[in-house]
């Protein structure tokens, strides 16, 4: 059994960046590293390392902090006082990682310290990077490695970087970082699901009568052009963010709350999911590219006009799809993932449709779906809204939908952390249990292997959508075969 590697009492910290120039560490790794420092959940003695090939001095480097990370944390959160005092735990040590040793690295990280290493570069420099830490005697067992996502573009590339970090560092000691999981209301679903007795038992077949799971985004690839074209939305969502969100809709009770005891729920949904063969793809699966359109108000470019986009690319920007997960709890029940770029608006939720009852004793209520709904909003609002029918004021026996909304935010006074900054705590107090086992994502791409490679050998470019909708009209056709439709 795996078990977490806990921060030890006394030994400083050291938390050292890869790509810390890039856009990842300056939008969201600082300020939430701020935040921490903020409100104490950093170890004293804490130290933020970060490389980059830039000539910068220290000062250089704060001044670029100032300018980059600064407007990434709000007003309400921006304290003069902390944010010096942030500052001052900051260090820069200039590295090409293609091409030098780590000894400056080495030099800089204190003797004895526990390092965390945030691996947030591209995916193609994590063995490179391990095999330097090694070599510069910089990985013992305090160390920890955060892999940032993608890790890898198939099931035999992600096993040659895990094999490659593993090299160096126990399962124990690797933290494959989602973000999505990092979301307070994705930890409060296991609450809700297996903190209620309400609930559990009617979370399952046939009293649910279809899960849909939608991760949509009102911008365009912009400057990531290069990168998505050689991965599109399968790679870069649907393998890991919605995966992950469908694996805890669908897990079974763990054990206890331990992280392998959890993971281990979720690798069973995972190697549970009905694998796609050609004729369920070209059934079964949408895959869209957007147009020139408006959004926010604007005309904007379709995907092929955007810079660094080939001419002639088929890389899909919006994928639907229907699952279904074979076992006793979800026999039969379709589970509808969708994510797209430049979607009517950016919404990400979990949608729990709860069967009809089995006879009417209203006849006048023409419903096209689920009478009650189990609504769970990740962004850009986090809430769970319970919808039931309820019978309209006035004379006569007609009803309506209604939402009970569990209102967390003003429930509980307790500051809500943003996701990178609560997974970042985890990472520093050895908490493994919100982030990825190397088996778990090797079963992801098993499952999403066949279905790209079936896309590849049916040979059909995208179907086209117009920004600022919600896709193309074949992934309402998918639902409506079944007498459904997205909940927008």
């Amino acid at each position: 059994m795996t078990t977490s590697a806990q921060t030890t009492p006394g030994l400083p910290l050291d938390m050292i960046i890869f790509g810390g120039m890039g856009d990842l560490a300056v939008r969201k790794l600082l300020p939430a590293l701020y935040m921490a420092h903020l409100h104490g959940n950093l170890p004293a003695g804490t130290r933020i390392v970060s490389t980059g090939r830039q000539e910068f001095d220290r000062a250089a480097y704060l001044a670029f902090v100032e300018e980059k990370s600064r407007p990434f944390i709000t007003d309400a959160n921006f304290a003069d006082e902390a944010w010096r005092g942030f500052l001052q735990l900051l260090e820069f040590v200039r590295v090409d990682v293609q091409q030098d040793d780590l000894t400056a690295l080495a030099a800089t990280s204190r003797a004895g310290a526990e390092r965390v290493f945030y691996l947030a570069t591209a995916p193609s420099l994590f063995t490179t990077i391990c095999d330097k830490l090694a070599a510069a005697g910089l990985v013992d067992r305090h160390a920890r490695v955060v892999l940032e996502k993608p890790l890898g573009r198939d099931l035999a590339s992600a096993v040659e970087i895990n094999e490659a970090v593993g090299r160096h560092f126990e399962e124990s000691q690797i933290y494959r970082i989602d973000h999505y999981l990092g979301k307070e209301t994705v930890q409060n679903l296991m609450v809700l699901r297996f903190g209620n007795s309400i609930l559990e038992p009617l979370w399952r077949a046939p009293n649910i009568s279809s899960v849909q799971i939608t991760v949509a985004e009102e911008v365009g690839v912009g400057s990531r052009a290069g990168f998505y074209d050689s991965a599109g939305a399968m790679r870069d969502m649907v393998q890991n963010h919605l995966l992950q969100l469908l694996c805890i809709v669908a897990m079974e009770p763990p054990t206890s709350l331990a992280p392998d005891a959890v993971r281990d729920e979720k690798l069973k949904v995972l190697r549970s999911l009905r694998r796609f063969n050609l004729a369920s793809i070209a059934r079964d699966t949408v895959r869209g590219q957007y147009t020139r359109g408006v959004s926010g108000n604007q005309e904007v470019q379709g995907y092929l006009e955007e810079p660094n986009v080939p001419a002639d690319s088929a890389t899909e920007t919006f994928v639907a799809l229907r699952a279904f997960i074979d076992t006793w709890r979800w026999s039969k029940v379709p589970f509808y993932l969708r994510t797209g770029k430049r979607m009517a608006r950016r919404s990400s939720k979990i949608v729990i449709e709860f069967a009809n009852p089995p006879f009417s004793l209203f006849p006048e209520y023409q419903h096209g779906g689920a009478a009650n709904r189990l609504v769970i909003e990740l962004q850009p609002e986090e809430a769970i809204k319970l919808q039931l029918m309820a019978k309209e004021p006035g004379s006569g026996m007609h009803m309506q939908q209604v939402a009970l909304n569990l209102d967390l935010q003003s429930a509980f006074s307790q500051r809500r952390a943003e996701a990178y900054e609560r997974l970042l705590i985890d990472v520093v107090r050895g908490r493994l249990t919100h982030f990825m086992r190397r088996d778990e994502l090797e079963a992801a791409w098993e499952w999403a292997d066949p279905i790209i490679d079936g896309w590849s050998t049916l040979a059909e470019h995208p179907r086209p959508y117009a920004a600022g909708t919600w896709g193309p009209a074949e992934s309402f056709a998918l639902l409506a075969r079944d007498g459904a439709s997205w909940v927008a």
